[in-house]
């Protein structure tokens, strides 16, 4: 079906992080040892939700693949339209809507379960790569712009930003509820515009780069 409009890449296991850069229309993060092609991980990972979701109504579907991170909208917003044959307003709803559903959970409880996860060792490795990658990446800008940045983080539909995202950076941060709740809501609204536009042009986000 190849729904994936980004090639980007991640370090394999046991990689140790060097950078980040944006070529032409590739998304690199750089490692020591090797890449991981994870634009066609993503796209695989895609076609897989909707084979999996193929009993469930379509506006369900919709919402639970916008739900889940590394998807989101981006994922959930050209399925809709191009796969499920909804109209862009429908499909938008849905999406903002599913995109949503984690939100406020993650921003009340992600310290709880990070600290209940990195009993494990993978847990541990995992949220200690997030929080440090996210406040290394991010931290000048939101210290000194707050919510405002925290809204066009969200806002950019591009890997590895997102709601999801967005709920660590605002954790990482210190945040407060409300402000990170506000920026979040505005931030997803405006990436599923961006994102239904570009669906409906037929172009991927890096074009417009």
């Amino acid at each position: 079906m190849g729904i994936g409009i980004w090639c980007f890449r991640l370090p394999r296991a046991h990689g140790s992080f060097v950078r980040t850069r944006i070529s032409g229309h590739q998304l690199l993060l750089t490692s020591q040892k090797g890449y991981a092609d994870v634009d066609t991980i993503i796209t695989n990972m895609i076609d897989s939700l909707v084979a999996i979701l193929e009993s469930v109504p379509h506006p369900v579907a919709t919402m639970l693949i916008a739900s889940m991170p590394v998807a989101e909208l981006r994922g959930a917003i050209p399925v809709a339209i191009g796969v499920y044959g909804m109209d862009p307003l429908t499909a938008y709803t849905l999406a903002v809507i599913g995109n949503m559903m984690p939100v406020v959970p993650l921003l009340l409880f992600l310290e709880s379960v990070s600290n209940y996860l990195r009993r494990w060792v993978f847990w541990d490795v995992f949220f200690n790569w997030l929080f440090t990658r996210t406040y290394h990446r991010h931290n000048a800008g939101l210290e000194r712009y707050g919510t405002i940045a925290l809204l066009l983080f969200v806002a950019i539909p591009l890997p590895v930003t997102g709601a999801w995202t967005g709920c660590a950076a605002a954790f990482v941060f210190g945040i407060q509820f409300r402000h990170a709740l506000a920026a979040i809501v505005g931030g997803v609204m405006l990436a599923g515009v961006i994102v239904t536009a570009a669906t409906l042009a037929g172009i991927g986000f890096f074009g417009l780069l």
